[in-house]
C-alpha cells in the first residue's frame, strides 16, 4: 500500500489506517489480535486507539497485537476524558488539565508496550483548559521522549491555530465522509495552510455508506447509533437515496460502496488518511481495496452531483456530543 505524509510532518503512514475503537472485549480478544495482525500483513502501518476505549482495554489489545511489529507501525492514542488513570473509572466529562495528561501517559506507554507514543491526540477540546496549556504539556512530553507527534480531535479552526502556535500539530482527527462534510468549510483550509494532516474517522458513515444498513435494519439496545439522529428510521429512509446511487457507480466500477466512499476521501487531498474500523477480516480486505481504486475526474464529478442531490437528513451526533465538537 502507498504511504502518505501527514501534512508537512515527518510522519508517514499507510494510505488507509485501522480504527480500533471497540476492540477489547475479553471474549474475542484473540480474534481481534488476529485481525490487527492481518492488517499489518496487508500493508497497514497506522493504528488508532484511545485510553477511553474500554477504558484502557482497547489500548491493551492494540499493544499486545502490535508488539511484534515495533518500529514498523505507527500507533495513535488519545487523552482528554475525565478518567481515573489508576483505575480506569470514567468520572464524566472532559479533562485536559496538565496534571491529568501527565498522569495518563505512563499507563498508555505500559498498555501499548512502547517507550514513546507515535501520535498523541487530545480527544476533545476542554473549554476549561486553555489550548496553550494543553499544547505546552504535550510539548514537554515530546521533549521528555515520551511522545513523538501531537494531534487534535474534533477541534475547530481557532483551537487548531492556538495549539499549533505552541507545539506543531501533526494531524487532526475528525469525522469526515460523503455524508459528513462540515470540515470542508473552515477546517480543511486551515489544515492545508498550516501543513497539518487529516485523519477522518467514521469514513463510512458509521456503516451506513456500505449499504449494509437501511431503514428496516434493527439496531441493538447497546448500539450507540440508536442515539444518533441520522439513524432514526425516517432519516435512514431519506438518506437511502445516496447509498443507492453510490451502489450504481460501484457496480459499474466492479467495486463496493465502501470502496467508492473511501476512494473518494483518498482523492480529496494527498494528506488525508481515513481510518475505517471493522471486526471482520473480509471487511478489512474490502476496505483496503479502496487504496488501489482509481476514480476518474468524471466519476468524482458524478459523486459530487449525487451527494449534492441528496441532502443528508439528521445530525451526525446527539446534542450532547455535538456540543463537544468543533470548538
Amino acid at each position: 500500500m502507498e504511504s502518505r505524509q501527514l501534512g508537512r510532518s515527518a510522519l508517514h503512514v499507510s494510505a488507509l489506517g485501522l480504527g480500533c475503537m471497540g476492540y477489547g472485549d475479553a471474549a474475542d480478544r484473540h480474534d481481534l489480535i488476529r485481525l490487527i495482525r492481518a492488517a499489518v500483513e496487508r500493508g497497514v502501518t497506522f493504528f488508532d486507539t484511545a485510553e477511553s476505549y474500554g477504558p484502557f482495554h482497547n489500548e491493551a489489545v492494540v499493544g499486545e497485537a502490535l508488539a511484534p511489529f515495533r518500529g514498523e507501525v505507527v500507533i495513535a492514542t488519545k487523552f482528554g476524558w475525565d478518567i481515573d488513570p489508576a483505575t480506569g473509572v470514567f468520572r464524566g466529562g472532559v479533562n485536559s488539565r496538565p496534571e491529568q495528561i501527565r498522569g495518563a501517559i505512563d499507563g498508555m506507554l505500559r498498555r501499548l508496550r512502547v517507550e514513546c507514543i507515535d501520535l498523541l491526540y487530545q480527544h476533545r477540546v476542554d473549554p476549561e483548559v486553555p489550548m496553550e496549556d494543553v499544547a505546552g504539556t504535550v510539548k514537554t512530553l515530546i521533549e521528555a521522549g515520551k511522545v513523538k507527534h501531537f494531534g487534535l480531535s474534533e477541534a475547530g479552526p481557532q483551537s487548531i491555530r492556538r495549539a499549533h502556535a505552541v507545539q506543531p500539530v501533526t494531524a487532526l482527527q475528525s469525522e469526515y465522509s460523503l455524508w459528513t462534510r462540515e470540515p470542508e468549510a473552515d477546517v480543511l483550509p486551515v489544515l492545508e495552510e498550516l501543513g497539518i494532516g487529516f485523519v477522518p474517522f467514521s469514513p463510512l458513515g458509521k456503516g451506513f455508506l456500505t449499504g449494509a444498513i437501511d431503514a428496516t435494519t434493527p439496531l441493538e439496545a447497546t448500539d450507540f447509533r440508536r442515539r444518533v439522529p441520522r439513524f432514526t428510521e425516517a432519516a435512514r429512509q431519506a438518506n437511502q437515496a445516496l447509498v443507492d446511487q453510490l451502489g450504481q457507480l460501484a457496480e459499474r466500477k466492479g467495486a463496493t460502496r465502501a470502496q467508492i466512499a473511501l476512494a473518494w476521501l483518498l482523492a480529496r487531498k494527498p494528506w488525508i488518511v481515513p481510518i475505517p474500523g471493522t471486526r471482520r477480516i473480509e471487511r478489512l480486505e474490502e476496505n483496503l481495496g479502496a487504496a488501489s481504486l482509481d476514480l476518474s475526474a468524471a466519476e468524482l464529478r458524478e459523486i459530487e452531483q449525487v451527494a449534492a442531490a441528496v441532502p443528508v437528513q439528521g445530525d451526525r451526533y446527539p446534542e450532547d456530543f455535538l456540543r463537544l465538537s468543533g470548538r
